[in-house]
């Protein structure tokens, strides 16, 4: 099944809190314009899913919002890739933004304070990944989000199905 961009979060500041939008516009090489990280060497943009987050809210039990993980990008469902070198096409399969895993994403204490305490831990191992944008553009809510294989993120042939069968073994 198909993952889809369900929220899209910038914060202008470190300790400042995101707001919610329905569209970005991302630079190769820079990031979401007007987020904290634009222009960071290599963390770009930051995505997570709605699935982790459920068990995360699970674990700590209470609420764990999608706009209070300080996380970019929230997808339906699935996993996020994690392996570095993974890449995701979001938007258009062609021309859509192309983002290429860094690393996992590690919650921040930050997390106890806005969410609650014990939230940082909840999150540990379910809070995202970090990417680097190889291709810039526009993400918007609805967006599609396609895995590709490292070595074939540029064609078609690396295509690994929907971002949920591909994800899923990581």
């Amino acid at each position: 099944m198909t993952q889809r961009v369900v929220g899209l979060h910038v914060a202008k500041g470190r300790r400042l809190p995101t707001r919610e939008v329905e569209r970005v516009e991302v630079e190769t090489g820079r990031g979401i314009v007007g987020d904290r990280y634009h222009g960071a060497k290599h963390r770009h943009v930051s995505v997570q899913s709605l699935d982790d987050l459920a068990e995360a809210t699970r674990l700590h039990g209470a609420d764990v919002p999608p706009g209070l993980t300080r996380r970019n990008v929230t997808l339906d469902h699935g996993e996020v890739p994690r392996t570095p070198g993974v890449r995701l096409r979001v938007g258009d399969p062609a021309t859509g933004v192309l983002l290429e895993v860094v690393r996992v994403a590690a919650p921040c204490k930050l997390l106890d304070d806005t969410i609650g305490p014990g939230a940082q831990q909840a999150l540990r191992r379910r809070g995202g990944t970090i990417f680097r944008v190889l291709e810039g553009g526009t993400i918007a809510l609805g967006d599609e989000v396609v895995v590709l294989e490292a070595q074939d993120a540029a064609g078609s042939a690396g295509l690994t199905g929907s971002a949920g069968s591909a994800a899923s073994a990581t």
